[in-house]
């Protein structure tokens, strides 16, 4: 069990939980009934569970080659047990999501249940064999985005919300530059490791420093697309900027002291703690002005 608590990333839970909950609580007004419960509690656990556990158990052979692993960026198991904790996992991935997810599909609509169904397919196809989105340059980034989207879309679309709102739009494409962002930042202190183990991602195709600047400029335009949030969503376009600075300390590194990144990537999943509360302060705002 600790194994398979591992891969889900427990750390990283919230992040795909709140924004389904913050999402359907704003569009309904503060609505909480059962469905509220369980797609919060799905996008918390379940969720996270499926869309790492998948990618350790298929990652596994460039996973050993990799340091970062076997800590809170992601567990790793020993070779001798890989097999029987791998299918562990699997099997673990399967039942925690299906109950969840045929709850979720009773209550939705059509609309709703595509929504949930394109974002479970992101999930999977970005480690599951032969689909390998995560080998696809750009599509890579894209799709792990939509992990941290998805939820947030779901729920506003399960909801009945209007999603070309003044007050939505910019935020769905904020988000999905934000987690573009984040994913080829992330991706860069691997460029090593990738090559040699013959895996593609948006950083071994652009190179470090090119998928560094990239990085900062989709958090700036992040932040500018947010400036068309009516007042005061306007104040949410100051929450990529930190992440762009931080990543623009790293506007030197090339291919060679790729690794250097790690350190900004660690940083990156603190900071993302101190934005979550800074995003309910501005939600609360927002909510109480309304």
């Amino acid at each position: 069990m600790k194994e398979v608590l591992a891969a889900s990333r427990p750390f990283s839970w919230i992040n795909t939980a709140y924004p389904f909950a913050a999402g359907y609580l704003l569009a309904t007004g503060g609505r909480l009934d059962v469905t509220f419960v369980v797609g919060t509690l799905f996008f918390l656990g379940p969720y996270n569970l499926l869309m790492y556990g998948i990618n350790d158990v298929f990652d596994y052979a460039s996973d050993l080659r990799n340091p970062r692993k076997g800590g809170i960026e992601g567990g790793l198991v020993e070779p001798a047990r890989a097999r029987e904790v791998h299918r562990r996992i699997l099997w673990a991935c399967l039942v925690t999501t299906v109950p969840f997810v045929v709850y979720l599909l009773l209550v939705g609509d059509a609309a709703a249940n595509a929504t949930l169904a394109l974002v479970l397919f992101l999930v999977v196809a970005y480690s599951a064999p032969v689909l390998r989105f995560k080998e696809r340059p750009v599509l890579d980034s894209l799709t792990s985005a939509m992990h941290f989207v998805g939820p947030l879309l779901y729920a506003l679309v399960l909801v009945g919300a209007d999603l070309g709102a003044p007050t939505t739009w910019p935020v769905l494409v904020a988000f999905v530059l934000w987690g573009m962002a984040s994913h080829a930042f992330g991706a860069v202190q691997d460029v090593r490791a990738d090559r040699e183990g013959g895996i593609a991602s948006v950083a071994t195709a652009l190179g470090a420093h090119p998928t560094v600047v990239a990085s900062t400029l989709l958090y700036v335009l992040a932040a500018a697309v947010l400036l068309v949030v009516p007042w005061p969503g306007t104040l949410a376009a100051v929450l990529p900027l930190p992440y762009a600075i931080s990543t623009a300390q790293f506007w030197s590194v090339r291919d060679e002291d790729c690794e250097r990144a790690n350190v900004g990537w660690r940083r990156f999943l603190w900071l993302n703690l101190v934005t979550g509360f800074l995003v309910t302060m501005l939600l609360i705002v927002i909510a109480r002005s309304g």
